[in-house]
């Protein structure tokens, strides 16, 4: 669905945890001819009712927001604003359908949100290297073995799903759900839930 004057703006939600980002992102969304459904932080997105929103433009901000990114882009295109390249990897893991330099951002966005919406998968150009660039294999060793109780919150990381729905899914509290994460990524070495994910999907602890 592509947007011209002759039928309805496409619908974006816009996410991000830095207020001005997030109005900045707004702004040029609709500069460009885009209908701004909600903008949010992640954390609110677990409480915000269904939007009618055809996709959405994350901007995971300088020291990569990506929690919820990946039960976000289960049902709705997601399009990641990066703010460095090295941001590129660890987004198209967490489920996002299109990447994006913050900083190259003003006349790409439209495309961009076109490109999700039609079912493809994009990259700025200015990324292409650092994702398609061939490195050297290197498989990841897990420091310490998880406990089964690690490996059940581990499938429900994987799903998405915040620390409160992981207590509530197991029947622990919020708390013991944070430390079981926090566990999680120490003994990965990982410093995301979504780099956590990505890694024990490689090590075969997970079913995506």
């Amino acid at each position: 669905m592509l947007y011209s004057g002759d039928v309805p703006p496409l619908r974006l939600l816009v996410v991000g945890e830095d207020a001005l980002a997030r109005a900045g992102l707004r702004a040029l969304a609709e500069s460009a001819g885009l209908h701004v459904a909600a903008d949010v932080p992640p954390a609110a997105l677990e409480d915000l009712a269904e939007e009618e929103a055809h996709a959405a433009a994350w901007d995971v901000g300088a020291r990569g927001a990506f929690d919820g990114l990946r039960a976000l882009a289960a049902h709705l295109p997601v399009v990641a604003v990066l703010w460095s390249d090295e941001q590129a990897g660890e987004a198209l893991a967490a489920g996002a359908r299109v990447v994006l330099l913050r900083d190259r951002i003003e006349d790409r966005l439209l495309p961009a949100v076109n490109a999700a919406v039609a079912g493809l998968v994009a990259l700025d150009v200015g990324l292409a290297e650092a994702v398609l660039r061939p490195r050297p294999a290197v498989a990841p060793v897990l420091a310490e073995p998880l406990t089964p109780r690690e490996g059940e919150v581990l499938q429900l990381l994987a799903e998405g799903l915040t620390n409160r729905r992981i207590g509530e899914r197991l029947g622990i509290s919020e708390h013991t759900a944070k430390f079981h994460v926090n566990a999680i990524l120490g003994k990965l070495g990982a410093s995301s839930r979504s780099e956590a994910v990505a890694l024990a999907t490689r090590l075969g602890l997970v079913l995506l």
